[in-house]
């Protein structure tokens, strides 16, 4: 399973990597093992690139959990970061996306792979670091080809 991590606000944290590193130390409490994490990418907000820059990084997870019980999970663990969801894109504490949950393809409550993050450099950079050779559930592509051709958030670079 694929988790992405986000934030542009370090919140009651001392900086955005503090933050993320607490976020990844939160998952195995809801069921997820962390297997891999990326490094940490730089990226500009979007649609405001005068918003705070964003920290984004991908973990590859193990559960047991449906995917259903890891969107929950995942919620819960943003809310616990101060997460307010106001407004689409707004500065944000902690953004935890569900990517893909191994090879399902989910058009539900739950979708998986995630509608757009083949297209963010931001996700597949990160992702094509820990794991270059993971494909697309639907495309088949790999992570380094999809990072290679992302047409999103294409200033996106490790820090």
């Amino acid at each position: 399973m694929v988790v992405a991590l986000g934030c542009s606000l370090a919140g009651a944290y001392p900086s955005r990597q503090a933050l993320l590193a607490a976020a990844l130390q939160a998952l195995p409490a809801e069921g997820l093992k962390v297997r891999a994490h990326s490094s940490w990418w730089t990226s500009a907000a979007w649609p405001d690139p005068a918003a705070p820059a964003y920290l984004n990084g991908v973990a590859l997870v193990e559960t047991t959990l449906h995917a259903k019980a890891v969107l929950a999970a995942l919620h819960r663990i943003e809310t616990g970061f101060g997460r307010v969801r106001a407004e689409p894109n707004a500065p944000r504490t902690l953004d935890l996306d569900l990517i893909a949950h191994g090879r399902a393809v989910l058009d539900g409550e739950v979708v998986a792979p995630h509608p757009r993050a083949h297209q963010r450099l931001f996700v597949m950079g990160p992702l094509a670091e820990i794991a270059p050779d993971w494909r697309h559930p639907v495309s088949g592509r790999t992570a380094a080809d999809l990072a290679a051709t992302a047409t999103v958030g294409t200033d996106a670079a490790p820090t």
